[in-house]
């Protein structure tokens, strides 16, 4: 499935500086989920956006500072997501189930957000390393709390590691199948698919956690 292109507001058009910068993050993630970091330049994302490239640098000192701030506000999104659907269940199963479909959902209806935490062309250097780690680490300790065994701490976050690789590579799985759909899907679809997806993964989730014990 192709990535949408990010709606245009016009140039003309004066937003408030809050309002500004919403525009140009939400447009700047669909161009690097599109182009990646490297093929990514401030003149493209500026031109997408319908601004100049001046004021584009007003909101982001550089490239890589609008792609770090990125990071931060999709991990933002879905620990929000995750701890919604926590909170709402009414016990250790329904916490795993809930948490499980809330992801998936949200991985199927914001691909470009995911596209963006999953893109395998980012050039290596430790900064950029370092905040990719920070991601998976955020979103492991908010996972941390749902494995409800008696083990200690350092198993505890072992367990919750593995979890969310193993959502990684899900997600991947299914952002590679997309490559192969000529046409987007609609909401009905996803909805559908992210219900499968949850439901497979939290089944499998459970099953391995009833049988953890502490070493």
């Amino acid at each position: 499935m192709a990535v949408r292109s990010p709606t245009h507001i016009p140039r003309r058009l004066r937003l408030p500086a809050a309002r500004r910068r919403r525009q140009l993050l939400d447009v700047a993630l669909v161009t690097f989920a599109r182009s990646g970091l490297d093929a990514t330049t401030m003149d493209d994302i500026a031109r997408e956006a319908g601004v100049t490239k001046p004021l584009l640098y007003q909101h982001f000192k550089s490239k890589r500072a609008l792609f770090l701030e990125l990071l931060d506000d999709v991990v933002v999104r879905i620990i929000g997501a995750l701890s919604t659907a926590a909170e709402s269940a009414s016990g250790p199963r329904q916490q795993v189930d809930a948490v499980c479909a809330a992801y998936f959902r949200f991985v199927l209806h914001n691909e470009s957000a995911i596209r963006l935490l999953l893109d395998s062309t980012l050039p290596y250097d430790l900064q950029l390393a370092e905040a990719m780690r920070r991601v998976d680490d955020t979103i492991a300790t908010a996972v941390r709390p749902l494995i409800q065994a008696d083990i200690d701490p350092d198993h505890q976050r072992v367990l919750a590691a593995a979890v969310v690789g193993m959502a990684k590579g899900v997600t991947r799985d299914w952002l590679h199948s997309q490559t192969n759909r000529s046409s987007s899907s609609s909401r009905e679809a996803l909805d559908t698919e992210a219900e499968l997806l949850a439901r497979r993964v939290a089944e499998f989730i459970w099953a391995g956690l009833r049988f953890v014990h502490r070493d």
